[in-house]
């Protein structure tokens, strides 16, 4: 039962309030927590009680488009390009009060991709990353060259480029997302708050978006200097072994990787405890 967590809303610019899981004291280390495709902040449920128990200030939004109040129109898609959900990450951070300080940044699968981006582009802003499920972007495209198994593994990205991709998805109950993930192993209880974010036309169009916003064409991310720690669960369905372990190839800091056995893509919500212990071991290793 989650003990320390709140929900806040929190308005970063006229027309954009976002929702936000919060834990913690606001005056601890910053730890902010970034949900992929297809589910929400719920994902980090789990972790969030326990870095407030633990002495962080844990923070996980709905990103953009997932909240309600922080959505803009799906088809104008610069709205949803990275440097606009790059902007996001840093307006919740100020207006949370952390000023100029250093923060730690985890992220799951397209915030697993926006975290590698934000360290690519501001290591200074950063005492540490963990990633989830989503491997370096330089060791996904190698990987999609050399890999004939990662390119099967990355089929979806195209598909969701389709204009019947939201329909699709959300037919028969949302049918296509609750299939994909009760087999990654996420419980009843996640994937019904998950579809209570995601579950609906407008919330899916807008998590497209931010497929359709970058489309085919992927902005070079360099080698990352900041401290990461990567977990991968071996059962993923869409990032294969060699992109995986190849991410050591593109990490100039100090790196963990470790492999879940059995655990799929949504690691945090199938092995929340394993999550959250290499996590807090991470953190006590970076303070900020």
């Amino acid at each position: 039962m989650l003990k320390t967590v709140a929900t806040r809303r929190i308005e970063t610019a006229p027309g954009m309030v976002f929702d936000v899981s919060v834990s913690g004291d606001v005056d601890k280390p910053l730890v902010i927590m970034l949900h992929g495709f297809g589910v929400s902040r719920h994902s980090f449920d789990a972790q969030l009680d326990a870095l407030g128990v633990a002495g962080f200030f844990a923070v996980a939004p709905n990103q953009r488009g997932y909240s309600p109040d922080a959505r803009p129109d799906p088809a104008d898609f610069p709205q949803y390009s990275m440097d606009e959900v790059i902007s996001d990450v840093f307006a919740i951070a100020e207006r949370l009060g952390n000023g100029n300080r250093r923060f730690h940044l985890v992220g799951h699968d397209w915030g697993a991709s926006l975290t590698w981006e934000i360290a690519n582009r501001f290591p200074e802003k950063l005492a540490s990353i963990t990633i989830l499920s989503r491997p370096h972007p330089l060791s996904f495209n190698r990987a999609l060259e050399q890999d004939p198994e990662q390119a099967q593994r990355s089929q979806h990205h195209g598909r969701f480029l389709d204009p019947q991709a939201g329909p699709n998805i959300l037919a028969e109950d949302s049918k296509l997302l609750r299939t994909r993930l009760t087999k990654n192993g996420v419980p009843s209880e996640a994937i019904a708050k998950h579809l209570s974010v995601i579950g609906n036309p407008q919330a899916m169009e807008a998590a497209l978006a931010w497929y359709r916003a970058r489309g085919t064409r992927h902005v070079p991310v360099g080698p990352t200097k900041v401290p990461t720690l990567y977990i991968w669960g071996d059962s993923d369905d869409t990032v294969g072994r060699v992109a995986a372990e190849g991410t050591a190839d593109f990490v100039e800091a100090d790196y963990t990787f470790k492999s879940l056995p059995g655990v799929g893509h949504f690691v945090s919500d199938q092995a929340p405890e394993d999550v959250t212990s290499l996590l807090l071991n991470h953190l006590a290793r970076h303070p900020t």
